[in-house]
């Protein structure tokens, strides 16, 4: 009976953390929509009515307004602005650090060593995982992530012989966790190649 119900509660979370996100992108989409709808609505009068074209307009004004926005945030001005908002606002909203990042990773853009793909030692078992933090005296933050549901999942602190780092891309080792393990076998032959790789002066092989 407590399997079943852990098994039902794990599930039910699993479930409210994949709607939720997507609820919420369509929700604010569907809301910057209604926002911009006056300013198209002049435009629509010189569509034929059997087009909805209040709503296409709408959402074509949106997404211009996302790329100009993400074409001025690559120029050199847009990404001080970008840095200045971030430390003076953002990065006071709990939670937004780790987001930020976790977006970074995926996206190709991040040089952080948060969200780095590593095996963990738990109990007698290696399991994909993510790296968020790092103390100062070497243990880590890591984030073991629940199949198939990559936002879900455990958070440990570790000693550094316990996590062992995975050369491989973000997304790839995210895919790992959806597909229900498929491809682990690219991430043990990663910390395999590690391991074989000397370390320089003779010192031991970084984890």
């Amino acid at each position: 009976m407590k399997k079943s119900l852990r098994f039902a509660a794990k599930a039910l979370l699993s479930g409210f953390l994949t709607v939720v996100p997507i609820y919420l992108a369509v929700l604010l989409l569907l809301k910057a929509m209604q926002s911009v709808a006056k300013l198209v609505h002049p435009v629509t009068l010189l569509i034929p009515d059997w087009l909805p074209a209040e709503g296409i307009l709408s959402l074509l004004l949106v997404l211009v307004i996302c790329f100009v926005i993400g074409v001025a945030i690559l120029t050199r001005t847009g990404r001080v602005m970008r840095q200045r908002i971030e430390t003076s606002f953002l990065e006071r909203i709990p939670g937004y650090g780790v987001i930020r990042s976790l977006t970074q990773q995926l996206t190709g853009e991040s040089r952080d060593n948060a969200w780095k793909p590593a095996l963990a030692e738990i109990e007698d078992a290696l399991v994909p995982a993510f790296i968020i933090e790092e103390f100062e005296d070497g243990r880590y933050t890591v984030f073991v992530p629940s199949i198939p549901t990559p936002l879900a999942g455990a958070i440990y602190i570790l000693e550094a012989k316990r996590v062992h780092l995975v050369d491989v891309p973000f997304t790839q080792a995210l895919q790992v966790v959806s597909k229900w393990g498929s491809g682990a076998k690219a991430l043990d032959s990663a910390m395999q190649k590690a391991r074989s790789v000397p370390a320089p002066f003779g010192g031991a092989a970084a984890h």
